[in-house]
């Protein structure tokens, strides 16, 4: 779908360039954009691998697992389908101390994972769970404390101050999860109230 809509982007921004005569515009950003994004990549990834590095340290030395059990007892209240030591619990923890840290990449693994160990409790195979549902709500709107990858962007741009963003972040990723949470659950018992009076 993603692709679709890039795709659309790309279509308008060229038909509209030729409404306007400003096919030149569109030459120069073609010629311009490859090299632009190639040295953008060379300049985040020292950035980004510092980064990783130093999660990968707190991995090995256990941090993220010591986090991660200290989330599981609100985990298991937003997750009550999933039985209480099942290994999903302890991927959905993961996953979220990752994005907390910033670390989208590293964080995905983990989610992919824990979609695949709640598929398992799945009896409908065709249709998502609501623990499934739930997770990709707190995945997509998660709590980020430390916008790693923002801040390494704001690094390249020259930024003066770039942790500047950290507090505003924290508060904006939070209420966008309690919203989405508050809304999971509404139409979650919504969905329950019309089911049952179908019956």
């Amino acid at each position: 779908m993603i692709n679709y809509i890039w795709g659309g982007f790309f279509i308008i921004g060229i038909i509209y360039s030729f409404i306007t005569g400003n096919t030149e515009g569109i030459n120069n950003e073609i010629l311009t954009s490859a090299s632009s994004s190639v040295n953008m990549i060379l300049q985040i990834l020292p950035i980004m691998c510092l980064w990783l590095g130093i999660m990968q340290i707190a991995s090995d030395s256990g941090l993220i697992k010591k986090l991660s059990r200290k989330i599981t007892p609100l985990i298991t209240k937003l997750f009550p389908n999933i039985p209480p030591e099942h290994e999903a619990l302890t991927l959905i923890s993961s996953n979220i101390i990752m994005n907390m840290l910033g670390l989208g990449n590293a964080a995905t693994p983990f989610g992919l994972k824990a979609m695949k160990s709640m598929q398992n409790l799945n009896k409908e195979k065709d249709t998502a769970t609501r623990s499934m549902i739930t997770f990709l709500v707190i995945n997509t709107a998660s709590v980020t404390i430390i916008p790693t990858t923002v801040i390494s962007f704001r690094i390249i741009a020259g930024s003066t101050n770039p942790t500047d963003i950290v507090l505003v972040s924290i508060i904006t990723s939070f209420l966008s999860c309690i919203v989405g949470l508050i809304l999971d659950r509404l139409f979650y018992f919504l969905r329950r109230k019309k089911y049952a009076t179908n019956l």
